[in-house]
């Protein structure tokens, strides 16, 4: 890199559909949770905890257990069973253990103009934020219509799993305007080549 070149900045990305799938999307296209603040970025940001929820109490030992459950879950979405059942049943059994844990839960407060808002009733554990994370991928992975839903980026190079919503889901990239653009971008370029030829 040159000097004076700015470290390119990887913003969160919350557009897989599911916040399992978001999960999923932290390690692409560098490790997004490699340090506590952006983990905490991350939760608040994907809707784990509601705004404004104190997560000061989050330390590094979170990091190990969050970027573990990514691995079960896109083990568990991208590896069929039979192609290597031990892992497999590894990976489901951690997640199952997981989804075990209690989030604390939520309560509606009243804010100074009157508007209501969700706050837990106590500070988030990483125990139970896990919870919530794998009880997604549980629901995900045993609801036959959304697990048919799930599509792995057509985009070149890039792995992200997404939840296809789309009518006639038809829906290539995880993102139109990432990998999407880029493909159309592409493919004006071979075009002009080949007219240029």
């Amino acid at each position: 890199m040159a000097l004076g070149t700015a470290t390119p900045r990887y913003e969160p990305r919350f557009d897989a559909g599911r916040i399992c799938l978001d999960l999923l999307a932290t390690a692409h296209p560098v490790e997004r949770l490699a340090a506590v603040e952006p983990l905490r970025a991350w939760l608040t940001g994907a809707a784990v905890v509601p705004p404004g929820t104190p997560l000061g109490h989050a330390d590094a030992c979170w990091l190990v257990p969050f970027r573990e459950l990514r691995t079960h879950v896109g083990w568990l979405l991208r590896v069929p069973r039979e192609a290597d059942p031990g892992p497999y049943e590894h990976a489901l059994a951690r997640l199952n253990e997981t989804a075990r844990a209690a989030p604390p839960a939520p309560r509606a407060v009243r804010c100074e103009d009157g508007t209501l808002i969700r706050e837990l009733t106590a500070p988030p554990q990483c125990a139970a934020l896990l919870a919530v994370l794998a009880r997604d991928a549980l629901e995900l992975l045993t609801d036959p219509v959304a697990r048919a839903a799930v599509r792995e980026c057509e985009g070149d190079n890039c792995p992200l799993v997404y939840l296809d919503t789309s009518r006639g889901r038809r829906r290539r990239w995880c993102s139109s305007e990432v990998c999407g653009n880029r493909e159309r971008v592409a493919r004006h370029r071979r075009r002009a080549a080949l007219a240029r030829a």
